[in-house]
């Protein structure tokens, strides 16, 4: 026995930046790919010429890049394969399956304003289609007519969704689509159809705004002589006001969450959780997921968009990475800063990312270490006072004697200078983590003053 090898498509059109809503969409054909062995394929859907643009293709690409959403096949772009749909439309016209249709504009309008008054359908009536003892009306001069197919009379159109179940929608509801416009340029839904079969889809994972779509083209699948793939229509993803979330409700570029400091890995787990579940596990691996990810587990119900739970999951998965993996993105979102980091970079990551839910959080705290530190008035007013400055002075003289610069000789200065001014820790190291970090909270004060060079905290020391 033969099976099929799996292949999926993420098939964008590129009229606006691609957002949370639309990557979800790559997301669980690129898994569903991975998981069984198949191929996945990026096609741009780019015949709105009017709309589309090289700016949202660039960031389509980019955002799947940095989500390592990587493509076996493709781009491929429709207005490319534009000899190939005509070549198709011939064939369908030889064969009977499609037909010109002259009807205006106008004519379609006011066909549509009888019909609504009638409390019918709005629909194609069906004038120009041919049938066996029907006479056509005469064609009208100088019109270029729109292209048909003949859609099957009578009988359903039915799949089982791998999400929804089962759909039948009766053939009698659905008129005879336009497929090829005045000028001869094919629509989105035969553009599609000519794809999934010249690329040998097996597996359709897509939004359920083309739940419509889908019996028209299954229709047109089987005009071609082809079985139609599985189908699988996924639930909107809601903003965080329970809207559809999209570029005019406030969406954000995908590309936007590499900027504010989110992990690829975080992201994915994150979106794989809107609209598909393993058990109760909130936070896996990408490995994890791609084990375990199938179509049986796919949600039914619209999914929210919820920040704070990205910033969660975010943060678990920062304190999961391994410090020589974190310090290069810290290092980048310094750089944006202006700021070199070195060797420390690490082990300052180390240190801080339990504070931390993105790398830009994280990259403020090791901004400390290589530049400059503005203390807060509030700060020095509360914690520099004239009784500790003393201490201060003790502890900056300890260090400036210290044989080796380490976290267990810096805690025994600090011991001998709480033990000479009778001071509690707080007292001391308050004061002093204002001076060198800029914030009277960081964790233990000998681990940070480690990190610095014993130069940079005797000059920090000297400003109280």
């Amino acid at each position: 026995m033969t099976t099929t090898r799996t292949r999926t498509r993420f098939a964008p059109s590129p009229t606006g930046f691609i957002h949370l809503g639309n990557i979800r969409s790559a997301l669980y054909p690129w898994a569903f790919a991975r998981s069984t062995g198949g191929d996945f394929i990026l096609r741009i859907e780019d015949t709105d010429l009017e709309r589309s643009t090289q700016a949202a293709v660039d960031v389509i690409i980019e955002g799947m890049a940095w989500l390592g959403l990587d493509h076996d096949e493709g781009p491929f772009y429709q207005m490319q394969r534009m000899d190939r749909y005509k070549a198709v439309l011939a064939d369908m016209q030889a064969q009977g399956l499609v037909y010109p249709c002259y009807m205006s504009v106008a004519e379609l309008d006011a066909l549509r304003e009888r019909q609504m008054a009638a409390k019918e359908k709005p629909r194609y009536d069906g004038t120009w289609r041919p049938e066996p003892g029907k006479t056509l009306p005469p064609v009208p001069d100088g019109v270029q007519p729109v292209l048909r197919f003949k859609n099957p009379v009578g009988g359903v159109v039915a799949w089982d969704d791998k999400v929804k179940g089962r759909i039948e929608i009766r053939n009698d509801e659905l008129d005879d689509l336009v497929i090829a416009r005045p000028d001869g340029t094919p629509t989105y839904n035969f553009c599609v159809v000519v794809d999934d079969i010249d690329m040998a889809i097996t597996h359709v994972i897509r939004g359920d705004d083309h739940v419509n779509n889908t019996p028209r083209q299954i229709n047109i699948f089987r005009a071609l002589g082809k079985e139609p793939p599985v189908y699988a229509h996924l639930p909107t993803v809601l903003n965080e006001q329970g809207e559809k979330m999209s570029k005019r409700n406030g969406a954000k570029p995908v590309t936007q969450y590499r900027d504010e400091g989110y992990l690829p890995d975080a992201m994915v787990n994150y979106l794989a959780r809107l609209g598909w579940s393993h058990g109760d596990d909130e936070i896996f691996s990408r490995a994890q997921f791609l084990e375990w990810f199938d179509l049986d587990h796919l949600g039914r119900s619209a999914a929210q968009f919820d920040e704070a739970k990205l910033r969660w999951v975010n943060a678990q998965h920062l304190k999961a990475m391994a410090d020589d993996q974190l310090a290069p993105l810290v290092a980048a979102q310094l750089a944006q800063r202006g700021i070199t980091a070195d060797a420390r970079l690490p082990a300052i990551c180390g240190l801080f990312k339990d504070r931390c839910d993105t790398t830009v959080a994280l990259a403020g705290w090791a901004a400390a270490f290589y530049a400059p530190v503005t203390i807060a008035e509030a700060d020095r007013a509360q914690h520099l006072t004239d009784a500790v400055r003393p201490a201060i002075a003790s502890l900056a003289e300890r260090l400036a004697g210290l044989s080796a610069w380490d976290k267990p000789s810096i805690a025994a200065a600090i011991k001998e200078v709480l033990s000479q001014h009778g001071l509690k820790m707080p007292a001391l190291a308050m004061p002093v983590r204002v001076l060198v970090m800029g914030t009277p909270q960081t964790p233990s004060l000998d681990a940070v003053l480690a990190l610095f060079s014993p130069e940079t905290v005797q000059e920090r020391l000297r400003n109280a």
